[in-house]
Protein backbone atom coordinates (compact mmCIF):
# COMPACT_ATOMS: atom_id res chain seq x y z
CA UNK A 1 0.00 0.00 0.00
CA UNK A 2 2.95 2.32 0.65
CA UNK A 3 3.99 2.36 -3.03
CA UNK A 4 0.42 2.99 -4.14
CA UNK A 5 0.04 5.91 -1.75
CA UNK A 6 3.27 7.46 -2.99
CA UNK A 7 2.12 7.04 -6.58
CA UNK A 8 -1.26 8.62 -5.79
CA UNK A 9 0.52 11.48 -4.04
CA UNK A 10 2.78 11.94 -7.08
CA UNK A 11 -0.26 12.25 -9.34
CA UNK A 12 -2.17 14.66 -7.15
CA UNK A 13 0.57 17.07 -6.07
CA UNK A 14 0.60 20.13 -8.27
CA UNK A 15 4.16 21.29 -8.82
CA UNK A 16 4.98 24.89 -9.53
CA UNK A 17 8.01 25.68 -11.69
CA UNK A 18 11.05 27.36 -10.22
CA UNK A 19 11.07 31.11 -10.30
CA UNK A 20 11.27 32.23 -13.90
CA UNK A 21 14.54 34.05 -13.21
CA UNK A 22 16.19 30.85 -12.02
CA UNK A 23 15.15 28.99 -15.16
CA UNK A 24 16.29 31.88 -17.32
CA UNK A 25 19.71 31.65 -15.65
CA UNK A 26 19.91 27.84 -15.93
CA UNK A 27 18.69 27.45 -19.53
CA UNK A 28 19.34 29.13 -22.84
CA UNK A 29 15.69 30.04 -23.39
CA UNK A 30 14.15 33.50 -23.38
CA UNK A 31 11.35 34.42 -21.01
CA UNK A 32 8.79 34.14 -23.82
CA UNK A 33 10.13 30.72 -24.88
CA UNK A 34 9.97 29.41 -21.31
CA UNK A 35 6.41 30.69 -20.93
CA UNK A 36 5.36 29.00 -24.18
CA UNK A 37 7.08 25.75 -23.17
CA UNK A 38 5.40 25.89 -19.78
CA UNK A 39 1.94 26.39 -21.33
CA UNK A 40 2.50 23.37 -23.57
CA UNK A 41 3.83 21.30 -20.68
CA UNK A 42 0.89 22.17 -18.43
CA UNK A 43 -1.54 21.47 -21.28
CA UNK A 44 -0.20 17.92 -21.63
CA UNK A 45 0.35 17.43 -17.88
CA UNK A 46 -2.01 19.57 -15.79
CA UNK A 47 -0.59 18.16 -12.54
CA UNK A 48 2.82 19.59 -13.41
CA UNK A 49 4.45 16.16 -13.38
CA UNK A 50 4.90 13.49 -16.03
CA UNK A 51 5.39 9.91 -14.91
CA UNK A 52 7.14 7.38 -17.13
CA UNK A 53 3.94 5.76 -18.43
CA UNK A 54 2.48 9.11 -19.50
CA UNK A 55 5.79 10.04 -21.13
CA UNK A 56 5.74 6.76 -23.09
CA UNK A 57 2.20 7.45 -24.28
CA UNK A 58 3.09 10.96 -25.42
CA UNK A 59 6.30 9.76 -27.09
CA UNK A 60 4.61 6.85 -28.88
CA UNK A 61 2.31 9.30 -30.69
CA UNK A 62 5.34 10.41 -32.72
CA UNK A 63 6.16 6.83 -33.79
CA UNK A 64 2.83 5.11 -34.51
CA UNK A 65 4.44 2.62 -36.92
CA UNK A 66 6.61 1.04 -34.22
CA UNK A 67 6.95 0.37 -30.51
CA UNK A 68 8.59 3.40 -28.90
CA UNK A 69 8.07 2.32 -25.28
CA UNK A 70 11.59 1.07 -24.52
CA UNK A 71 13.34 4.00 -26.20
CA UNK A 72 10.93 6.43 -24.53
CA UNK A 73 11.84 4.87 -21.19
CA UNK A 74 15.54 5.54 -21.88
CA UNK A 75 14.79 9.15 -22.88
CA UNK A 76 12.63 9.59 -19.78
CA UNK A 77 15.54 8.47 -17.59
CA UNK A 78 17.85 10.93 -19.37
CA UNK A 79 15.44 13.82 -18.70
CA UNK A 80 14.77 12.73 -15.10
CA UNK A 81 17.97 14.30 -13.79
CA UNK A 82 17.20 13.73 -10.09
CA UNK A 83 15.99 10.16 -10.69
CA UNK A 84 12.74 10.59 -8.76
CA UNK A 85 10.57 8.86 -11.38
CA UNK A 86 8.74 11.97 -12.52
CA UNK A 87 9.54 14.84 -14.86
CA UNK A 88 8.68 18.30 -13.70
CA UNK A 89 8.87 21.36 -15.91
CA UNK A 90 12.38 22.15 -14.68
CA UNK A 91 13.66 18.70 -15.75
CA UNK A 92 12.02 19.14 -19.13
CA UNK A 93 13.31 22.70 -19.70
CA UNK A 94 16.85 21.86 -18.60
CA UNK A 95 17.10 18.79 -20.86
CA UNK A 96 15.55 20.58 -23.81
CA UNK A 97 17.91 23.52 -23.35
CA UNK A 98 20.92 21.20 -23.61
CA UNK A 99 19.53 19.39 -26.65
CA UNK A 100 18.49 22.52 -28.53
CA UNK A 101 20.99 25.13 -27.42
CA UNK A 102 23.79 23.39 -25.56
CA UNK A 103 27.40 23.28 -26.63
CA UNK A 104 28.58 20.32 -28.66
CA UNK A 105 30.20 18.86 -25.54
CA UNK A 106 26.97 19.28 -23.51
CA UNK A 107 24.95 17.55 -26.24
CA UNK A 108 27.48 14.73 -26.43
CA UNK A 109 27.41 14.33 -22.64
CA UNK A 110 23.60 14.13 -22.72
CA UNK A 111 23.74 11.53 -25.51
CA UNK A 112 26.41 9.52 -23.72
CA UNK A 113 24.32 9.54 -20.53
CA UNK A 114 21.32 8.34 -22.55
CA UNK A 115 23.33 5.37 -23.89
CA UNK A 116 24.88 4.61 -20.48
CA UNK A 117 21.73 2.85 -19.30
CA UNK A 118 23.00 1.77 -15.88
CA UNK A 119 24.77 5.11 -15.29
CA UNK A 120 28.13 3.56 -14.38
CA UNK A 121 30.17 5.92 -16.56
CA UNK A 122 30.75 3.65 -19.55
CA UNK A 123 28.75 2.14 -22.40
CA UNK A 124 28.92 -1.63 -22.77
CA UNK A 125 28.02 -3.64 -25.86
CA UNK A 126 24.96 -4.95 -24.00
CA UNK A 127 23.75 -1.43 -23.24
CA UNK A 128 24.33 -0.31 -26.81
CA UNK A 129 22.50 -3.38 -28.15
CA UNK A 130 19.51 -2.60 -25.92
CA UNK A 131 19.55 0.97 -27.19
CA UNK A 132 19.84 -0.05 -30.86
CA UNK A 133 17.04 -2.62 -30.54
CA UNK A 134 14.82 0.03 -28.95
CA UNK A 135 15.55 2.44 -31.83
CA UNK A 136 14.87 -0.20 -34.48
CA UNK A 137 11.65 -1.23 -32.68
CA UNK A 138 10.58 2.40 -32.58
CA UNK A 139 11.12 2.72 -36.32
CA UNK A 140 8.89 -0.29 -36.92
CA UNK A 141 8.94 -2.87 -39.66
CA UNK A 142 7.65 -0.49 -42.34
CA UNK A 143 11.05 0.90 -43.28
CA UNK A 144 12.24 0.87 -46.85
CA UNK A 145 14.35 -1.02 -47.58
CA UNK A 146 13.28 -3.52 -44.88
CA UNK A 147 15.76 -3.89 -42.03
CA UNK A 148 17.56 -7.17 -41.42
CA UNK A 149 17.18 -8.76 -37.98
CA UNK A 150 20.96 -8.48 -37.58
CA UNK A 151 20.96 -4.69 -38.12
CA UNK A 152 21.05 -3.69 -34.41
CA UNK A 153 24.02 -5.98 -33.67
CA UNK A 154 25.83 -4.76 -36.80
CA UNK A 155 25.26 -1.17 -35.69
CA UNK A 156 26.71 -1.99 -32.25
CA UNK A 157 29.78 -3.61 -33.82
CA UNK A 158 30.35 -0.52 -35.97
CA UNK A 159 29.86 1.75 -32.94
CA UNK A 160 32.49 -0.16 -30.94
CA UNK A 161 34.94 -0.32 -33.86
CA UNK A 162 34.87 3.47 -34.01
CA UNK A 163 34.43 4.35 -30.33
CA UNK A 164 36.31 1.77 -28.23
CA UNK A 165 39.68 3.33 -28.86
CA UNK A 166 41.63 1.23 -26.34
CA UNK A 167 39.85 -2.05 -27.16
CA UNK A 168 38.75 -2.80 -23.58
CA UNK A 169 35.14 -3.62 -24.51
CA UNK A 170 33.58 -0.46 -23.05
CA UNK A 171 33.29 3.12 -24.26
CA UNK A 172 34.08 5.87 -21.77
CA UNK A 173 32.90 9.45 -22.16
CA UNK A 174 36.45 10.49 -23.08
CA UNK A 175 36.54 7.94 -25.95
CA UNK A 176 33.05 8.95 -27.04
CA UNK A 177 33.92 12.65 -27.01
CA UNK A 178 37.26 12.20 -28.75
CA UNK A 179 35.76 10.07 -31.53
CA UNK A 180 32.80 12.38 -32.09
CA UNK A 181 35.08 15.41 -32.26
CA UNK A 182 37.34 13.60 -34.72
CA UNK A 183 34.32 12.69 -36.86
CA UNK A 184 33.19 16.31 -36.90
CA UNK A 185 36.63 17.75 -37.73
CA UNK A 186 37.46 15.16 -40.43
CA UNK A 187 34.38 15.94 -42.49
CA UNK A 188 33.00 12.40 -42.51
CA UNK A 189 30.13 13.27 -40.20
CA UNK A 190 27.73 11.65 -42.66
CA UNK A 191 29.15 8.36 -41.38
CA UNK A 192 28.10 9.22 -37.84
CA UNK A 193 29.04 6.56 -35.30
CA UNK A 194 25.77 7.24 -33.56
Amino acid sequence: ADGGEAELELCTVRHQPEALEQLLARTKFSKQELQALYRGFKNECPSGLVDEETFKLIYSQFFPQGDASTYASFVFDAFDADGNGALCFQDFAMGLSVLLRGTVQQKLRWTFDLYDINKDGCITKEEMLEMMKSIYNMMGRCTHPPLRDTAPAEHVDLFFQKMDRNGDGVVTFEEFLETCQKVKSSGWASESPL
